[in-house]
This record gives structure tokens, sequence and C-alpha cells, in this order.
């Protein structure tokens, strides 16, 4: 395909000044999204099983609703039952609520004792898997625009710009793309290497990129979306309100649990319910939320859908199952959840979403390799812009990924010294996270680099090796490191740890025997362990 040479440069700037922009925000969401695919399992596995009390039978629920109604007013505002296993049988807020990171929820749990009789815990709600899911969702970025977070703002006109780059880079590669697709041309030079990793990383994950870009701009603008809109709907509202029960009921007239359950079984194909959600019990308006999941379901929300009830009459209010009720426009607005969630393909398509979102996240990193390479002069010294760029580079994206560590590393610690675990969280993310942006300014982007790769390989080796000297520790069985789900992050922090390990190891090689016209160059002598490698800078990367 002949594009014309003049038309390539314009496509590639935008798609170059684009990217420059939008990178290093993009790195942390799509890095935490891809870690969001396995939220709940990293918020069981920072959890003590002496911080749950044991689940109890269906039949038995009913007599804990009502026993523990009788003894906390708060229940009748609302409680949640949980049908899992892993979770106590009830739970409310006694302290809290609202929308966001709720990092100073206390909740009070409850279950029954051998005896039948109501015995209850009050903790603080662990944040851990909601913290990478917040920062999936807003880089980080605290504040609020309105009564919506800034940082979803400012990733939703990123994502537009990133959309704009994902064209942009498309059309200007055309030419070369059949020819050069599957090319990593290792044998000329570093900054050739990056760009056929780049290229190849961006290819073979358009679709999910373009699909991620567009459904982020549509959740981040959608309240501007909708005022648009109230210029064709004027003063009729958009949508039908929900309907509102006016009575003021007793909590003691509510129907069974299995009552809930066989509407469910009755009203859907497939369904199971993961958790029920009773609000304002005895007052009006009062809403059961039921959470349901479907196995290989397409799903509103990120890991299940929601059906709406009147508690007492069990009436059907709401629903955002894909019904011909719900029509053309609640299928189509699901779907806009499900592809962004990738909860459509249950296990596998997590794994899928994980890998890809770790893939954008190295689509990011080399994008901005690439700028710096090729704005770099032929001598040791490089311009102030390509020395910042490169030590914001390296903080942002390494200091993220290590403040994410570090909140895991230090999680099991906090709970044996009985630390307030949620505000110590953000303590560790922002501190580790900005000492790694000084840090590289200190020390420049190739040696704080290398430092803070090889302590990232620490952090995560440290996971595992912590969840060993709990179990010596504590001398019981305070956290389960039998399920799938706490085995799978013991793993991938290994297997995290020896990539870090890896690209230090590689880093190094490169920041003392590489070209000496790079902003990754050390000037100084080669550490011990590298020499004899015969390592020239042709074949270091």
């Amino acid at each position: 395909m002949k594009i014309r040479s003049d038309i390539l440069r314009i496509y590639q700037s935008v798609h170059t000044w684009t990217g420059i922009t939008t990178g290093l925000v993009l790195f942390i969401a799509f890095f935490a999204g891809a870690l969001t695919m396995f939220q709940t399992p990293i918020t069981q596995w920072a959890i003590p099983t002496t911080q749950t009390l044991p689940q109890v039978s269906l039949a038995e629920k009913d007599t804990l609703i009502q026993l523990a109604a009788s003894e906390n007013e708060t229940v009748k505002r609302g409680f949640t039952i949980n049908l899992d296993d892993n979770l106590s049988p009830m739970t409310w807020v006694e302290q809290g609520g609202g929308r966001g990171l709720r990092i100073k929820d206390e909740v009070r749990q409850a279950s029954l004792n051998e005896n039948g009789d109501l015995i209850t815990l009050s903790t603080q709600q662990n944040v851990l898997g909601d913290l990478v899911d917040w920062l999936h969702r807003t880089a980080g970025i605290p504040g609020k625009a309105g009564h919506e977070d800034l940082g979803v703002v400012i990733l939703g006109v990123a994502s537009a710009l990133y959309f704009v780059a994902l064209v942009s880079g498309v059309i200007f590669l055309l030419p070369t793309l059949v020819k050069h697709f599957f090319a990593l041309r290792q044998k000329k030079g570093s900054s050739r290497f990056w760009l056929d990793t780049h290229n190849l990383l961006g290819i073979t994950s358009l679709p999910f990129h373009l699909m991620i870009a567009w459904t982020v701009v549509v959740f981040a603008f959608h309240d501007v979306m909708y005022d648009g809109l109230s210029v064709v709907y004027g003063d009729e509202p958009m949508f039908s309100p929900m309907p509102r029960s006016s009575q003021t009921q007793d909590i003691n007239t509510l129907p069974p649990l299995s009552t809930y359950l066989q509407k469910v079984a009755d009203t859907t194909d497939g369904y199971t319910v993961k958790s029920l959600t009773f609000s304002k019990l005895e007052g009006p308006g009062a809403s059961l939320r039921i959470n349901v999941v479907g196995d290989g379901k397409i799903q509103r929300a990120a890991e299940s859908d929601i059906i709406t009830m009147d508690p007492y009459t069990t009436d059907i209010i709401y629903s955002t199952l894909s019904t011909e009720e719900n029509g053309l426009y609640g299928a189509l607005v699901t779907s806009f959840f499900s592809l962004h969630f990738g909860n459509f393909a249950n296990d596998a398509g997590r794994w899928i979403y994980f890998i890809l979102g770790l893939m954008g996240a190295a689509l990011f990193y080399t994008g901005n390799l690439l700028w710096l390479e090729k704005r770099r002069k032929k001598q040791p010294v490089q311009s102030r812009s390509n020395r910042v760029m490169a030590n914001l580079t390296v903080g942002v994206c390494l200091g993220s990924v290590f403040g994410v560590a570090a909140c895991m590393l230090s999680s099991k610690w906090l709970y044996l010294f009985n630390q307030s675990i949620n505000p110590m969280y953000l303590t560790i993310y922002y501190a580790v996270f900005f000492f790694a942006i000084v840090y590289s300014f200190w020390k420049g982007a190739a040696l704080s680099a290398i430092h803070l790769q090889y302590a990232l390989a620490i952090s995560c080796v440290g996971v595992p090796v912590t969840s060993l000297v709990m179990f010596l520790v504590s001398n019981n069985e305070a956290w389960s490191v039998t399920t799938p789900g706490a085995i799978g992050i013991e793993v991938g922090a290994i297997g995290f740890a020896l990539l870090f390990f890896y690209g230090g190891r590689k880093t190094t090689q490169r920041a003392y025997q590489g070209d000496k016209n790079s902003i990754w160059f050390i000037a100084n002598n080669a550490p011990a362990h590298l020499v004899g490698n015969n390592i020239t800078p042709s074949n270091v990367r």
C-alpha cells in the first residue's frame, strides 16, 4: 500500500504526541486493570481466616437475620447475606458507606455458634482488591470533578487521545505491516528491536485496545452524553423511575431466603445467587439487591449481574440481565460493560484479559522508550526533555507497580501488628510511588531502573516468603493458602519476581556496556559479574 510520505509523517506525529501525553497514566490503568481480573481472590488472600465467621445453612440464615435485627438496630437499615463459603454469612456496615474507595468502613459480621446463639465480629473491611480497582479507574489521581472521581475524567480524556493514537498508528504502519509484522530485528540495534516489539504488541491486541478506549470514554462521560440528550427529551425523563414502596414494613415479616432464591430460579436461566443486600427494611423504599452469576453469561457488573426486588412482595423492580424487557438498549449497555470487564468467558476470559492488560502496559512503556531513542542526540549528554521523560517513565511506571507490590507484601504484617489496614495501604502505595519518582530523578533513569527492578523482584519474592513466615509465626491457619486463588497469587508473585530480576539483569548489561550515546548508559565501570560476558552494544537490549 502506497501512502504519501508527508501524510505518513503527519499521522506519525499525531501518534507520537497523543501516545506520549497519555502513556504514563494509561500504563497504571492497564497494569492495575490486569490485576483486577483477580480482584476478589486478592482481597480474600489478604484477609486472615480469623477475620471471618463460619457459614451456616440457608434455613439458619433466616434465624440469624431475626436474631441480629433484635439485638442491633443498625441491621434494619441494611445488611448483606453472603452465600460464598469463604465469607461470613451475614454482614452490615456500622460506620462508613457511600461510593468510591471506602477505607473507613467498619463492618459487623454475624453467624451462629453450635448452640444456635448469635455471634458477631467487628472488623475493618479490607480494600486491597478495591485499591487495585481504584488505581485502574483513576490511575491513583485523587480528587473529585463534581460527583465523579477526577482520575476517571482524566483517564476518559486520555482514552480519547489513546483512540486517536491507535488509529493514526495503524495508518502510518500500513506500508510496512505485512513485511515487518512478526519481525523482531534484534541485530539492528535496540531502537529497532523496541519498535518491532511495540508494533507487534499494538497490532496483535488492536481490537482489545480499541474496545477498551471506547468503553472508558463512555464510562467517563456518560453524564455528559445524557445531558446532551436532554436537549431532545426536554423536561421528559429519559428513563422511567424505579417503583418504590411507600409503605412502612416490619423486618419480622420478611419472607424466608429460599423464596428469593426460588424467584431467581423461576425468572432466570442458568444464574445462581451470590449475595443478597437488603436496604431500608423498616421505612419507605425498602429494596433488595441480589447479585447473580451466570456461567459464561454476559454480565453488567465486573463479577455479577444485579436483580432488584421489593423484599416483602418479591416483585422484580429492575434487572441488568439481557432480557426482552430491557430491550436493545439494555443489551447494548450490558455488552459495553461485559466487553470492558472480560466477564463473559469465566476464568479463561479473565486470564486472557490479564495477559492483554499486561501487554497494554508494555505497549505504553515501549512507546516511551521509542520516543526517547528517536529524540536522543549522538553525544553522551542528552537533552533535558529526554532526561525528564526517561526519569518520569521509570519513576511512574515502576513506581506504580512497586506501590502495589509493597501493599501486598505489607498486608499480612499489618494484620500481625494490629495496624489500621486500609489507611496504611494508601500511605504505603503513595510513599513508594513518590519515592520511586524522586529516586529516578536523583539517580537518573538508567541506575534507578536497575535498582527499582531488583527491589520489585525482592518485594514479589517477599509475598510467598511472608505467607510462609506467617504460617510459622502464627502457629495456626490464620491465612488460607490452599484455595486456587491464594495459590495463584503466590505463584504469580514468584513469576513477577523472575520477570523483574531478568529485567534488572538486562538493564544492567545495557547500562554498563551498551551505546554510550543512550539515555540508559551509565558512564562507570561495569559491575564485576558482567566482566567477561562478551556483551557488546549490538546485542544488548
